[in-house]
């Protein structure tokens, strides 16, 4: 698997005029061979006899050879920045490295490790790039944290109960719950938000009971060999006003017809302004303040975007949420969110959950 990943990222090397990349990124590193301590770069050349060299410390000799297939070369080193510029000799070369992750400081330290015989091109995001479109067994794992997080949402929010208890009580046993079920963390920390709470998109757990008779935004998911999951809940506890019925039924409305427009061809863009157009129609456009949603994969935020700067058109294999929110400030706050994969003819939603107003005790 990590051999056909960088054959793919060897083409898009070469397709960019470049001779090698040194990737520095873990999640990244990770993807193309598999490793996944926690200090390590790897160089991939371009075409067809290109080079992949794996650089690691003394502490990851025995992890590097278990997870780290002899396709690629291996050394272990205390420096690897000066490691790599060994590696990459005299040149003259083109060289591409990730300028959104490493520093400025690591920059000006490789330009005088590589000297005047390579140059140094910037290439942030072409790892990313291909990550962004999942293989089958990569969807697969998605799905898998995905079932993780619904179970355990059965279990605490569904099954368990949430009035009386404080948001961060309960959010800190959804956390429990999937780790119990095999989850390495969190894909970020969960959201509980009861009541006026909920109008903030990000809200943080509170030590605030959870009361009777008003919504509650669950937002939560695992990170479960290596992939993320994310997915949002709203929940009642009880008899509601009616606006906040009207506001639940709006976005559910607004989401539904979002998964309907995911399918390749559309950008981003295109999609969110389907969910858009219902919400701002109802008069509620300034309380959709963000996009509709984002890819997931081994890092819960990546690429494509849905949101009025997504511009990029989906494909099968992308992963993204649809997550249309309503915010109504001092009042009430509504988000539904489901994790969909882009398919040949459509969308496969990866989370099983149902999305009728569900009410717990």
């Amino acid at each position: 698997m990590s051999a056909d990943r960088a054959t793919r990222l060897e083409s898009d090397v070469a397709e960019r005029g470049l001779d090698a990349l040194l990737v520095t990124n873990l999640v990244n590193v990770r993807w193309l061979c598999g490793f996944t301590g926690s200090n390590a770069a790897v160089i991939v050349g371009a075409g067809d006899a290109s080079r992949r060299v794996f650089i690691t410390d003394f502490r990851y000799l025995t992890q590097a050879t278990d997870q780290v297939g002899d396709a690629w070369e291996h050394r272990i080193a205390p420096d690897l920045l000066a490691q790599a510029a060994q590696d990459l000799g005299d040149g003259p070369l083109r060289v591409g490295f990730d300028d959104t992750h490493i520093t400025v400081k690591q920059h000006a330290r490789l330009v005088e490790l590589v000297g005047d015989g390579i140059e140094l091109v910037p290439a942030g995001g072409a790892v990313e790039a291909l990550r962004a479109v999942k293989d089958a067994d990569e969807i697969a794992k998605i799905r898998a944290a995905a079932k993780v997080a619904d179970d355990a949402f059965t279990e605490v929010i569904l099954d368990g109960g949430i009035v009386g208890r404080t948001e961060r009580d309960v959010a800190l046993d959804l956390e429990v719950a999937m780790r119990r079920r095999g989850a390495e963390s969190v894909s970020f920390p969960p959201i509980i938000a009861a009541g006026a709470h909920g109008a903030l998109p990000h809200a943080e757990p509170r030590d605030v009971a959870i009361p009777a008779n008003t919504l509650v935004v669950v937002d939560w998911g695992a990170q479960l060999n290596g992939y993320a999951s994310d997915c949002t809940r709203t929940v009642a506890t009880g008899d509601l006003d009616p606006r906040d019925i009207e506001v639940y039924e709006l976005v559910l409305r607004a989401q539904e017809a979002a998964l309907e427009a995911v399918r390749p061809g559309p950008t981003g863009r295109e999609v969110d302004a389907v969910a858009r157009e219902i919400i701002d129609g109802a008069g509620h456009a300034e309380h959709f303040g963000h996009g509709l949603g984002h890819g997931v994969g081994m890092e819960v935020h990546e690429g494509p975007r849905l949101s009025k700067l997504g511009d990029t058109a989906l494909t099968a294999g992308h992963v993204v949420t649809v997550e249309p929110g309503v915010y109504l400030p001092g009042a009430v706050g509504v988000r539904i969110e489901d994790l969909v994969a882009v398919t040949e003819t459509g969308a496969d939603v990866l989370n099983g959950l149902p999305k009728s107003l569900t009410f717990v005790s």
